[in-house]
């Protein structure tokens, strides 16, 4: 990678990518175009880059090799987003009935506000089931899938036990549809989501400066991803780190990970699909956290 390209990446990957992914999608909201195929396009088209990117300007060249997981990713990443934005569809469908004077929901605000409080309200449901995940026995069980991976990419952010995936956002979404979110701000900030995970995920060597105290990237997320994890019950935010600095549990872990390993302790966790899939069914842990 020639010095001179160096720079530009590492500090404007995210801005480009992700910011315009989620301009595209804020201005699709506000055009009222529908959300499928549009969202789900732009969507793909961010995670595309981000896996790009990654082999132009890797965090760790021995991360880009496959690690007997790309296949089992791969299924992941379909199935979860697949059950998510169906799931997430069809309830906030439901908040779309929710008679208007019974609505908690703020439609007569502008879009970008509501769009800013389904953020909020999903992103802290998110933070509270993750770290709840790292503490109940038999919700780290599902959560092991995750955890399990031995390198971070563009692809295992989606990582994830569907029940798992969704239980995460299980309490937000039911908030939104009891108080009647308009369904495609809903569908809309789980698109922008979709993008903003993969670089918390990638193999890519940026950085977003102060910004990583405020919004969960990679340099902030690879701690949380440590197989010596006594030090990196930390940094649970999904998008916002807002969380985790209320609540203690944020570590400003930028540029110390150094070349310590990801994944877990247990060398027998399976590495097939349907094997994850059932594992959190036989295994009988104790709790990681």
């Amino acid at each position: 990678m020639p010095i001179f390209l160096r720079f530009p990446l590492r500090w404007l990957s995210y801005p480009l990518v992700f910011g315009g992914c989620a301009a595209f999608m804020l201005w699709a909201l506000y055009a009222g175009v529908p959300y499928w195929p549009t969202t789900p396009v732009v969507a793909a088209v961010g995670l595309l880059s981000v896996a790009g990117l990654e082999r132009i300007q890797p965090f760790r060249e021995a991360w880009l090799e496959d690690h007997q997981d790309t296949a089992t990713d791969l299924l992941h990443m379909l199935v979860n987003l697949s059950v998510i934005q169906f799931t997430a569809e069809i309830l906030a469908r439901l908040g779309d009935a929710v008679p208007a004077t019974v609505r908690l929901f703020p439609v007569e605000s502008p879009l970008w506000l509501q769009l800013l409080l389904v953020a909020a309200v999903l992103d802290l449901s998110l933070y509270a089931m993750h770290r709840i995940s790292h503490h109940v026995p038999w919700l780290w069980r599902f959560h092991m899938i995750h955890h399990s991976a031995e390198r971070l990419y563009w692809i295992n952010g989606e990582r994830r036990h569907p029940l798992h995936a969704a239980l995460m956002a299980g309490p937000g979404l039911v908030i939104l549809l009891a108080s009647g979110a308009p369904s495609a701000v809903v569908a809309t900030w789980f698109g922008i989501l979709t993008v903003h995970l993969a670089f918390q995920h990638a193999n890519l060597d940026y950085r977003l400066g102060w910004l990583r105290h405020i919004i969960g990237v990679a340099e902030i997320h690879r701690w949380h991803h440590k197989r010596d994890f006594a030090d990196a019950q930390v940094n649970f935010g999904e998008f916002l780190m807002v969380w985790d600095r209320l609540f203690g549990t944020f570590y400003d872990s930028a540029g110390k990970l150094g070349e310590a390993e990801v994944g877990l302790h247990e060398k027998d966790y399976p590495k097939d699909y349907l094997g994850q899939l059932t594992e959190p069914f036989g295994r009988d842990l104790t709790s990681q956290g």
